[in-house]
C-alpha cells in the first residue's frame, strides 16, 4: 500500500469513529449541563468552595466566577513552580526562574499550553500532576462552561440568567473529561505510553557518552492533554515521542482524542436550543473546513519533487517515520484547527504552504471544530455575522434562532473577531521592529518572519503549538506570549458573555416566510465563506509577507 492511500484509509478511519460517537458523546454531554441533580461528591466540592449549585448567574455574575477561578489558577500554578526547588518529587530540577514561571502558568490556565522549556528538563513530578495536568481539566472545563452559557443566552428568552459557573464547571470536569481521560489513559498504557512515577536513567551509551531519560505520569497527562484540546507535553518531542505516543494506532487515537468533544458540543447545542438540525449546520461547516484543510495539506506534503522527496514518498523532513506523511498531516491540521497545540512533527518543516496551512487554521478563530468550547462558542459568533451579512443583502433584520440580532450584538460580536487578529499583529509587529526579538528567529528571511508570526498566532489563539526554530524563552517571549495568551483567552469570554446576556433578555421572534432557514445547506456555504473570507481579508499581507512568500518562491 502506498503512503497515499494509507493516509486517506486512516482519515476514513478517523471520519467512522468520530460519526458513531456523535449523537451519544453529543446527548450525554446535553444532559450533564440539564440536569438539576448534583453528586454526592459534587456537594462536597461545593460545600468546599463555598458555592450555590443552583443560582442563576447573570452574565456578570457568570463572567466574576470564570476570572476568580482563572486568577486563583494562574497564581498557584506560578507559586507552585517557584517553590519546585524545595518540593519532594521535583527530579532534583530547581525553580523555575519567574519570566516562565509567569508564561507557563498563564499558558496552562488559558488552555494554551505553550512551552518554551524542555519539559523533560525542567519540571518534577509535582508539577507535571499537581500543576499542569490539573489545569489541563479545568482549563479545558471553563472552555466548555463558557460555550454552554451561550448557548443557553440562545435557547433562554425574557431572562439575563445563564446557569452557573461553578455548576458547570464541576460537571464538565467530573462528568466528562474525568471519565473520558481515564478511559483514554488506560487505553494508551495498554498501546505502551508509560505511567508511573521513576527518576531519571541513563539509558545506553552513546558515542562515548549516555542518554537520560524520565519517568512519569505521562499516559494520564497526554489523554487529557488531547481530550482536553490542552497541548503541551512530558517531553519536548511533545506527541513525537515514543513515551507519549506508541504507534501509529495510539496517534490515530490521539487524533480521535483531540476532536470527539469539540466536534460533539454540536450535537449538544443542538439538543438544548431544541433542534439538533442547527446542530447538523454547524457540524456540516466545522466538517467542510477541516476536511478541506486536511485534503491541502496532504496535497502539499504530499506534492514530492525531487528524487529524494520520491523516495520518502513525500516531504519527510521532520515527521516521524512510524506516522508518515499522511498521518503527521491529519495531526497537524486537527492540532491546530482546535486549540490544542500538541504535535507529532516539525510544523517548521514542512512546505512553504504547508506551513502557511498550519498558521491560517489557527487565524480562523480555530472554530473548525476549535478547543473545548471555545469552538462552539467561536464559531455560533461567527454564524451571527453571517445572519448580520445575509439581513444586510436582503434589507431585512437578521435573526438567528429566534433571536433579532441588533445593533449591541454585533457591536459584540465585531469585538469578538477583532481582538485576536489585533493582538497577533501588534505583537509581530513590535518584536520585529524591535532590535533585541528578532536575536531570536533561526532563520532569516521570509521563514524567520514566519517563526515570529505563528508564536503570536499560537498564543493569541490558545493554541500552544510551535513552529520552532524560534528561541521562545527569552523575557521578552515569555512576557509578550503571556499577555497574549492572558488577553486572547479572557477579553472574547467577556464578549461572548455579553452576547449571551443580552440574546437571553430577548423574547423569541416567530419563523416568517422571510427568515433565513439556518438549518439548511445554503446557510452552511454562507457561514464557510464569510469564515474564510473574514480570515484572508485580516491575515493575507501578514501571510504574503511569510508562507505564501517562502512557498512560491
Amino acid at each position: 500500500m502506498g503512503p497515499v492511500s494509507a493516509g486517506l484509509l486512516q482519515l476514513l478511519a478517523l471520519i467512522g469513529a468520530l460519526a458513531l460517537v456523535y449523537a451519544p458523546v453529543g446527548n450525554y454531554m446535553a444532559r450533564v449541563y440539564s440536569s438539576d441533580k448534583h453528586l454526592r461528591v459534587e456537594k462536597w466540592i461545593y460545600k468546599g468552595i463555598g458555592a450555590n449549585p443552583d443560582a442563576e448567574m447573570t452574565w456578570p455574575a457568570y463572567l466574576r466566577g470564570v476570572l476568580a477561578f482563572s486568577a486563583v489558577s494562574v497564581l498557584f500554578l506560578y507559586l507552585l513552580q517557584r517553590l519546585q526547588g524545595v518540593l519532594p518529587g521535583s527530579m532534583g530540577f530547581s525553580s523555575v526562574n519567574p519570566a516562565q514561571s509567569f508564561n507557563t502558568a498563564v499558558s496552562f490556565v488559558t488552555n494554551t499550553n505553550w512551552q518554551s522549556y524542555y519539559g523533560e528538563q525542567t519540571m518534577g513530578h509535582v508539577v507535571q500532576t499537581a500543576g499542569l495536568a490539573v489545569q489541563n481539566f479545568v482549563s479545558a472545563a471553563v472552555g466548555m462552561a463558557v460555550a454552554v452559557a451561550l448557548v443557553r443566552g440562545f435557547a433562554r428568552s425574557r431572562t439575563g440568567e445563564l446557569g452557573n459557573f461553578w455548576s458547570d464547571l464541576v460537571r464538565g470536569t467530573l462528568r466528562i473529561l474525568l471519565p473520558g481521560a481515564a478511559i483514554a489513559a488506560v487505553v494508551l498504557v495498554a498501546c505502551g505510553a508509560i505511567q508511573n512515577f521513576s527518576g531519571i536513567h541513563e539509558v545506553g551509551q552513546f558515542m562515548g557518552g549516555s542518554q537520560q531519560w524520565n519517568g512519569g505520569a505521562v499516559a494520564s497527562q497526554e489523554a487529557i492533554k488531547e481530550l482536553g484540546t490542552n497541548g503541551g507535553g512530558y517531553f519536548n518531542a511533545n506527541s513525537a515521542h515514543p513515551f507519549e505516543n506508541p504507534s501509529a494506532f495510539t496517534n490515530l487515537f490521539e487524533i480521535f482524542l483531540i476532536l470527539v468533544i469539540p466536534f460533539s458540543l454540536t450535537r449538544t447545542f443542538g439538543v438544548m436550543v431544541g433542534s439538533v438540525k442547527q446542530g447538523y449546520a454547524i457540524l456540516a461547516t466545522m466538517f467542510t473546513i477541516w476536511l478541506g484543510f486536511t485534503a491541502l495539506m496532504m496535497w502539499t506534503e504530499f506534492a514530492h519533487h525531487g528524487p529524494a522527496l520520491q523516495a520518502a514518498g513525500g516531504a519527510m523532513e521532520g515527521k516521524e517515520v512510524r506516522f508518515g506523511v499522511g498521518s503527521s498531516s491529519i495531526f497537524a491540521v486537527s492540532t491546530t484547527l482546535t486549540s490544542t497545540g500538541a504535535v507529532d512533527s516539525f510544523h517548521s518543516s514542512f512546505t512553504g504552504l504547508g506551513g502557511g496551512i498550519t498558521m491560517l487554521s489557527m487565524m480562523l478563530g480555530e472554530i473548525a471544530p476549535g478547543g473545548t468550547g471555545s469552538g462552539l462558542y467561536g464559531i455560533l459568533i461567527m454564524a451571527v455575522i453571517a445572519v448580520f451579512i445575509a439581513g444586510l443583502m436582503v434589507g431585512r433584520t437578521p435573526e438567528y434562532l429566534g433571536k433579532k440580532i441588533g445593533a449591541r450584538e454585533m457591536k459584540l460580536a465585531a469585538c469578538y473577531i477583532l481582538i485576536t487578529p489585533a493582538l497577533v499583529l501588534v505583537f509581530t509587529a513590535a518584536s520585529m521592529a524591535l532590535p533585541t526579538p528578532p536575536n531570536s528567529m533561526l532563520n532569516s528571511g521570509a521563514h524567520g518572519f514566519s517563526e515570529v508570526l505563528y508564536a503570536f498566532t499560537s498564543a493569541s489563539n490558545n493554541n500552544g503549538s510551535a513552529f520552532a526554530g524560534l528561541n521562545a524563552n527569552t523575557d521578552w517571549y515569555n512576557t509578550m506570549t503571556g499577555l497574549a495568551m492572558l488577553l486572547g483567552r479572557f477579553l472574547p469570554m467577556v464578549f461572548v458573555l455579553a452576547l449571551a446576556g443580552s440574546l437571553a433578555e430577548q423574547k423569541p421572534v416567530p419563523v416568517t416566510a422571510g427568515t433565513l432557514r439556518t438549518e439548511k445547506p445554503l446557510f452552511t456555504g454562507l457561514l464557510v465563506g464569510a469564515i474564510l473570507i473574514i480570515t484572508g481579508l485580516t491575515y493575507f499581507p501578514a501571510l504574503a509577507l511569510g508562507p505564501l512568500a517562502e512557498g512560491l518562491a
